[in-house]
């Protein structure tokens, strides 16, 4: 029957697209642990006024009642001379988040701030057109940009203009920080993600002389790398990853400082996560339509070429993951009969191994401990598992995110609310922007819960496969658990 042969085909090409990807991880993974010099830092006398370069920092906001407010505060605590930056406000809510930034753009001015309210009530080109729109206003020759959800620390600027003394050099950008990080099993999945990109990712590319991004938010762009990059394009869900590589394209360099942190908010519901994780997914696939014939077409290295293309095409691993736990379960009874015409599940381990040792050394070894070297290591064998689960979870939604990026459909940017959640305390209940509708994919999931439940079923009773029933239980528990925090998470009454 060509039927059999042509799922093993289709689940083995998944399979090799999965394996390959990790591979890239571990190649990043070298780069990062591998003996480098550390650039020194620049020794620049910045302490004068008159030294200082004029900074223009942008706040991008869109409905954000809960956090608006502490963001301007914390902003207006910049150690930096009044004289030397200007503040833009580009707030396009339709709630009362407008009022709320008005009053406090008021409040400012008072205090002697250069500090300006841009409200546009057409929203045209999202997040990309505030941006754009703000520069034509804006006096700094260097931006700074956060989102409504961070609280960068007091000596970010003293921290990060010193770097654009190098002529060379576009775009600084900074770690993120959770100040929520402990909150609930959801933001601790979160961080453990974030944190490989901040380290291991992020890194790994800086010292393997590979392109970089700047990650939307907590960095400071050069005005004219901006500029001659083309500006801010809204034909992606990711303007700052399209930006980012058109501007090393032209020669600009992104420089990471990984020492340097900037605090910010974990979305802190289910809904709310799924909607950031598609726009990044879906982003990400619309960059590599967008750029990948211009990467390949440029005078970049061919480790940069290749090293941006698995970048890029990343999100795309998901429609491979999707496509492994689907297959997998006619597979087990096929396998069951031809288990040495089909006996290759060791590609499968060397995937594993290589994304343990990359998330073992983002969460572990990377970054400051919170806790004693036993104690993290005993958290990362609990919650890594748990983080394999509810990433193959979110493979559906993501899958969808991927395909329609690909294919260049057209759909609107979908921002993720926060709720001045600030550490294990707080609560979102009975607030504004949930989700109120379940959604086609949300059913999906739930149904491919049950799925994989059945298959752990048959899977131990009746063919005794102990592998195959250890992935389809993490699969079960996958798709299940994000099925009943997006139903738990919709709008309280």
């Amino acid at each position: 029957m060509v039927l059999p042969y042509l799922l093993v085909f289709v689940y083995t090409l998944a399979i090799i697209y999965i394996t390959v990807y990790c591979l890239m991880q571990v190649q990043l993974l070298y780069f990062y642990t591998r003996p480098k010099m550390r650039e020194k830092g620049l020794l620049a006398d910045l302490e004068s006024p008159k030294e200082l370069p004029f900074v223009t920092i942008q706040l991008p906001i869109f409905n954000e009642r809960y956090v608006v407010e502490r963001l301007i505060d914390n902003i207006a605590k910049i150690d930096y001379p009044k004289e030397c930056f200007e503040i833009q406000v580009l707030d396009d809510s339709t709630d009362e988040t407008v009022e709320i930034s008005r009053r406090k753009v008021e409040e400012y001015k008072e205090k002697g701030y250069q500090i300006e309210l841009v409200h546009r009530v057409d929203r045209q080109g999202y997040k990309a057109g505030a941006l754009r729109d703000g520069l034509l206003k804006a006096k700094g020759k260097l931006v700074a940009i956060f989102d409504a959800d961070f609280l960068p620390n007091p000596d970010f600027l003293r921290k990060t203009v010193a770097h654009f003394e190098n002529e060379e050099i576009g775009v600084v950008q900074t770690r993120w920080e959770h100040i929520n990080k402990d909150y609930s099993l959801l933001t601790q999945m979160q961080a453990m993600q974030l944190d490989v990109h901040f380290t291991v990712e992020q890194r790994g590319r800086k010292d393997g002389k590979c392109l970089l991004q700047f990650n939307g938010t907590a960095g400071l762009w050069r005005r004219e790398t901006i500029d001659d990059a083309g500006g801010w394009e809204a034909d992606t869900l990711t303007e700052d990853l399209d930006l980012s590589y058109r501007a090393q394209i032209k020669g600009w360099k992104i420089i990471y400082l990984q020492d340097v942190t900037s605090p910010a908010e974990l979305p802190a519901e289910m809904n709310g996560l799924k909607s950031q994780q598609f726009r990044w997914t879906k982003g990400g696939a619309e960059t590599a339509r967008k750029m990948l014939p211009t990467i390949w077409q440029s005078n970049l290295s061919r480790r940069q070429k290749i090293h941006a293309s698995a970048h890029l095409l990343s999100s795309s691993v998901f429609i491979s993951i999707l496509l492994t736990a689907v297959l997998s379960v006619p597979l087990m009874f096929l396998f069951e009969h031809h288990a040495d015409e089909f006996s290759y599940g060791y590609i499968f381990y060397i995937a594993l191994i290589g994304v343990s040792m990359v998330y073992y050394t983002a969460n572990v070894h990377a970054i400051p401990r919170e806790r004693t070297y036993l104690r993290s290591v005993l958290k990362f064998l609990f919650l890594f598992p748990v983080f394999l689960s509810l990433s193959m979870g979110l493979s559906l939604h993501n899958t969808i995110a991927a395909i329609q990026g690909l294919l260049g459909k057209q759909t609107a940017f979908i921002r993720t609310p926060k709720f001045n959640i600030t550490g294990i305390g707080g609560t979102f209940k009975k607030q504004h922007y949930f989700s109120q509708k379940i959604d086609f994919t949300t059913i999906m999931e739930g149904l491919l819960a049950v799925y994989f439940a059945v298959a752990v079923y048959y899977g131990f009773f009746v063919l005794n496969n102990i592998p195959f029933v250890i992935y389809h239980s993490m699969l079960a528990f996958g798709f299940g658990t994000i099925f009943y925090y997006s139903i738990r998470h919709l709008r309280f009454k």
